[in-house]
């Protein structure tokens, strides 16, 4: 037996020894997304009606955690969300958690700064190598540093999850490690891919017709890229690189199809960037042990500098609603908290300083509320209680099934102008009415 399987089994728990270190007043960082804990959430579940005061924290979740189905969790946890999925959003709304404002490429540095609290870390992970490391899988994000300032690390093996190779903090030597629990070994969890609509498809027309050989993408989550991606590898585009902080399915789509050699790449070049994945199956069996992707930190992946670095990057995300003004917002619908800011505003700034870069902020002109009004999603100013994800100033394109405009250089009024082009037909004239309102309409 080798040293470090000997080490190995010192350290190896049940689910419920491990449960046993959390106190009442703790703060347990619970993972982050596909890797957020299986074996350990149950275990301490039926610990948690004897607890007080913890705060719990994480993000994406793509399951309800074993916690919040016990009685009255509001009187023993809070669950604090760097980004909420819709069952997050759910569990925000009954009072249940709150969301941590943040620019995603910082968020490291919240934990070694000392702004993040960590008494407790664990999260899934892949079996122990023959050198002693464990794989952080599809989530390495910000798993380093939320270890390297966490009282007690604990690790739950899933023998299921892909290994992703990396350049650094991909992985954590079972010397830094308290515990380590032989999980339920899961399948990763699917998220599901959303079918593009009509509206998804020509809105990725018009973003895909800007995009030209070479040129290194970023995808957003959600129906409109997954549209461009689908779009891309249908077309006759070649040579394309990634470098996004989520990878999804449709990057999966444009590799088999032949679009992606990273033959251009400034910074890793041949290699597919990211720093969390999740999606479908067959990603998840592309991604292990698959040497052309990289999985590394956040503060590494969403650095402005590394991303502007790169020649001809393309960032493709999606927006809630714009004002006239050119006011993003990306994370609310008024004060009813949606998503989060994620990394939207640093793949924005990155992908404009790039050398022929290029930014996308995608949305379809309307929606309907629940008792079936149209609404426009251009709006003469952002609801009351909205958040601004990305300000006008650092705009470049928005695009909706009727066109893209760039804001670049504008003047209010051109902006207001522009944006009501590509507004639904049946919105435009009031949009003109309160932008005369606003002072930023010229007859």
């Amino acid at each position: 037996m080798s040293i470090f399987r000997e080490e190995y089994q010192k350290k190896l728990v049940t689910a419920e020894q491990a449960a046993k270190v959390v106190k009442s007043g703790d703060y347990v960082d619970y993972g982050w997304c596909v890797t957020t804990t299986v074996a350990f959430d149950k275990a301490l579940a039926k610990r948690m009606p004897e607890l007080t005061d913890i705060n719990l924290r994480g993000g994406v979740l793509l399951w309800e955690p074993e916690v919040f189905k016990i009685q009255s969790p509001e009187k023993h946890f809070t669950w604090n969300s760097w980004h909420a999925s819709g069952l997050e959003r759910k569990l925000i709304s009954k009072g249940l958690g709150f969301y941590i404002p943040l620019r995603y490429s910082e968020m490291p540095r919240y934990y070694r700064d000392g702004a993040a609290k960590v008494d407790v870390a664990v999260m899934q992970v892949t079996p122990m190598d023959e050198s002693g490391y464990f794989n952080f899988s599809v989530s390495p994000s910000h798993a380093m540093a939320v270890c390297e300032v966490a009282k007690t690390i604990i690790l739950e093996v899933n023998k299921n999850l892909p290994v992703c190779q990396g350049g650094f903090e991909h992985a954590i030597h079972i010397s830094k490690v308290d515990m380590v629990i032989e999980g339920d070994n899961p399948m990763p969890a699917i998220l599901p891919a959303p079918t593009p609509s009509e509206v998804d498809m020509k809105v990725a027309e018009l973003i895909v017709e800007e995009l030209k050989d070479g040129c290194c993408i970023q995808l957003g989550i959600g129906a409109m890229p997954t549209a461009v991606g689908s779009l891309i590898a249908k077309s006759n585009l070649k040579d394309l690189s990634v470098h996004s902080e989520m990878y999804v399915d449709s990057f999966v789509e444009m590799a088999k199809a032949g679009k992606v050699t990273g033959t251009h790449k400034n910074s890793n070049r041949f290699r597919q960037v990211f720093t969390f994945a999740a999606g479908g199956k067959e990603m998840y069996e592309y991604l292990n042990n698959n040497s052309e992707l990289m999985a590394a930190p956040v503060d590494y992946v969403n650095d402005i500098r590394i991303i502007s670095s790169i020649d001809n990057f393309i960032s493709i995300n999606n927006a809630v609603d714009i004002d006239l003004f050119g006011q993003v917002n990306a994370e609310s619908a008024g004060s009813k908290h949606i998503s989060g800011a994620g990394g939207q505003l640093d793949f924005v700034l990155g992908a404009y300083l790039s050398k022929g870069g290029k930014s996308f902020i995608c949305l379809s002109s309307t929606y309907k509320t629940k008792d079936g009004q149209l609404k426009s999603r251009i709006r003469p100013m952002l609801e009351e209680g909205s958040i601004v994800t990305d300000t006008r100033s650092n705009v470049q394109y928005i695009v909706t099934e009727y066109g893209k405009v760039n804001l670049k250089g504008k003047s209010v009024f051109e902006r207001a102008k522009l944006l009501i082009s590509i507004a639904h037909p049946d919105f435009r004239e009031e949009l003109k009415e309160e932008a005369r309102k606003l002072g930023i309409w010229k007859d």
